[in-house]
């Protein structure tokens, strides 16, 4: 780099490459290429090599074999690093010039984020589980409020950034790059708690902020089990209209979709080279400009389950989005029979509701929310929503009759309501259902609304007791039949802990329903039905390790009832494995705990430990780390800890502690 910092890279090409160059498609992420993400790189990579590419995986600065610090997510150092190694990677002899990004959450994101720089370098980029809007629609806050995975995903990378890079790549100089890392380590939670509303913090790297940036052909792709659908079709839908693009949302979660689960799989590699040759190589043959702008899983009925291997259902497409086999209707809230107001055919139901019988009055139990699955699913089972009757007990209800006839949601649900509080601040989830036959309950999607973020994710906004507020909840896209014999249901509650954390005083919410409705994008039944189809998953020999111990998953809700206290208790992490290729072992193992009393909002607690170890040979490394975030009615408190071994001897612990402002979450 320019400052003299090296980044480390591993690179797969063609053999002819020196002799006839090809283009480069490169992976910029933090999650380590030699002992992290090595199996999905070499599956991915290798194939490309075999296609006519460059494959170009590269740690971020700070992380893995690289030089440096890393101090954050997106940081403008890591958009200026990626713009030099675009630069590098076009005076290289082997490559032509011409390079494509692609990657997976972070590499989604940073592949998105330097396409709006508009390097001439960069040709096409296929993002992956990612978003254009950091402050919306990412791990911290969602409808404004504060996200539990925030605090999850803060640990996460606390354990990864403190980890040391290999001496087999950087020599002797390893031990001093370790004690740098371990001396800079802070938790990443105290920026995001300290900016609690969008502002210029978030703005940075939120490509939504100026969608004509954008100059650069972009494939956008997510699944249904991952939280970053949504912003594939404001991609499609957004960007400018010179630009092109493709939409592709598969059954999947956090994973690529050649290995995606819940299945079905595709042969998305393939699908990627047809967007490679199309724009790095400029073949216009290959029939990849003739397929429809957006595809997309229609999921079919399924009961709920924490884990699923596989999801019926079938594909559509849409030539643009938003699409014109979509229309938007809206279905009345009542406090009658049904409670929603939808006739056994799908169509809206009139309502007449009286002026004194139309307010419901509720507030739900601070631990509903326990059943809800984790916000980000990484095909990591019991990961994902439970039966929802474990939580619609706490919630109000608003039902259709059985339906007699299918129909079909495609796009984002929207509740409006008309509500009042008794409390400045509160929040308010609403969760889409589908109810089966025997009861079952199975969430198809949900939204979150922080109230006092009504008018803007800018300000926060304290509510008055006593006024009646329009607002309205947005919940994530989906692509659902519900089928005859089922049930459409609306849950809505004041909390959804730990998904979210707590308010800071229990809030009654009074909802007049006379003035309220949910509003379904329902699909004709006569919409065209292009074929869309994709090949058997193909991908290179992936570089394995041997298993010494199995990752132990687990999800345990604990109650307490004597005690009045409930915990959630989350196991998982990578077990022990060893890399036979570089004589490595390495093991992490996370346990994540969310705590509450039953009748005391503020003692809401997350704690999330990691422990990491390394080993070849005499080299033993080991890092502890431990993030614990409590509040009171006022203020977040962050304790963090931090441990490193060395060979069983510790070499760096530190603690430190953090107090910040709550403004309104």
């Amino acid at each position: 780099m320019p400052d003299g910092v090296r980044l480390a890279a591993r690179i797969w090409m063609p053999e002819s490459a020196e002799d006839a160059p090809v283009p480069a498609i490169l992976e910029y992420i933090p999650y380590r290429k030699r002992d992290g993400t090595v199996t999905r790189d070499t599956m991915t990579h290798s194939y490309y090599a075999g296609h006519g590419y460059a494959g170009v995986r590269v740690d971020i600065r700070g992380s893995g074999d690289s030089e440096g610090v890393l101090h954050d997510e997106y940081s403008q150092q890591e958009l200026d690093d990626g713009l030099e190694i675009l630069r590098w990677l076009e005076r290289q002899p082997w490559c032509n010039g011409r390079c494509g990004i692609m990657g997976i959450s972070w590499g989604g994101f940073n592949g998105l984020q330097l396409a709006s720089l508009q390097p001439p370098q960069l040709d096409a980029v296929v993002t992956i589980c990612s978003t254009d809007d950091r402050y919306a629609d990412d791990v911290h806050y969602m409808g404004g409020c504060l996200l539990g995975d925030n605090l999850s995903w803060a640990a996460t990378m606390l354990g990864y950034m403190t980890l040391p890079p290999d001496p087999q790549i950087v020599g002797d100089r390893w031990e001093s790059m370790w004690m740098q890392r371990l001396e800079a380590a802070e938790s990443w939670l105290v920026p995001w708690l300290r900016h609690q509303t969008r502002d210029k913090y978030w703005e940075h790297g939120s490509v939504c902020e100026d969608y004509s940036k954008i100059r650069t052909p972009v494939m956008a792709v997510s699944g249904w089990a991952d939280p970053y659908t949504n912003s594939v079709f404001r991609l499609v839908r957004d960007l400018p209209p010179d630009v092109p693009r493709m939409g592709l949302v598969g059954p999947w979660a956090h994973k690529y979709p050649h290995i995606g689960v819940p299945g079905p799989a595709i042969g998305f590699l393939q699908e990627t080279l047809r967007w490679w040759d199309r724009h790095l190589k400029d073949d216009e043959t290959n029939g990849i400009d003739d397929e429809s702008t957006l595809r997309l899983y229609m999921q079919d009925s399924m009961p709920p389950s924490t884990g699923y291997e596989h999801r019926p259902g079938r594909w559509i497409a849409e030539p643009r989005w938003p699409s014109p086999n979509i229309e938007d209707v809206d279905y009345p809230l009542t406090t009658g029979y049904p409670t929603m107001a939808m006739r056994a055919d799908g169509r809206p139901a009139n309502s007449v509701e009286s002026e004194p019988r139309n307010r419901i009055e509720f507030s739900s139990p601070v631990t509903l929310g326990y059943f809800g699955g984790k916000w980000c699913g990484e095909s990591a089972p019991p990961d994902l929503p439970d039966d929802q009757r474990e939580e619609d007990g706490g919630a109000v209800l608003f039902q259709s009759p059985r339906l007699e006839q299918q129909i079909e949601i495609v796009g984002a649900p929207v509740v409006h309501l008309e509500l009042d509080s008794d409390q400045p601040v509160a929040m308010i989830a609403a969760r889409l259902c589908e109810v089966l036959p025997d009861g079952r309950v199975t969430r198809l999607t949900y939204g979150l609304l922080n109230l006092t973020h009504r008018n803007s994710h800018a300000t926060a906004e304290p509510l008055e007791r006593g006024r009646r507020y329009s607002v309205a909840v947005r919940m994530n896209d989906l692509a659902q039949t519900i089928p005859p014999g089922h049930r459409v249901r609306l849950a809505l509650s004041t909390s959804y802990w730990p998904q979210v954390w707590l308010p800071p005083a229990r809030a009654t919410l009074g909802i007049e329903t006379s003035r309220s409705h949910l509003s379904l994008p329902i699909r004709s039944p006569e919409a065209p039905s292009p074929s869309v189809t994709f090949p058997p998953v193909e991908a290179a020999a992936p570089t394995k390790s041997e298993t010494i111990e199995a990752t132990e998953r687990s999800w345990k809700v604990i109650r307490d009832i004597g005690a009045g206290r409930s915990e959630l208790q989350v196991r998982k992490g990578r077990g022990r494995q060893y890399w036979r290729d570089i004589d490595l072992e390495r093991s992490s193992r996370g346990v994540e705990r969310y705590t509450v009393d039953h009748d005391a909002i503020n003692t809401a607690s997350g704690e999330v430990h990691w422990e990491h170890f390394l080993a070849r040979g005499p080299w033993k490394p080991h890092i502890k780390t431990k993030t614990r975030l409590t509040c009171d009615e006022q203020n977040f408190y962050l304790h963090v800890d931090i441990d490193a071994f060395l060979n069983n001897q510790r070499v760096f612990c530190r603690t430190r502690e953090y107090q910040m402002p709550r403004h309104g979450i």
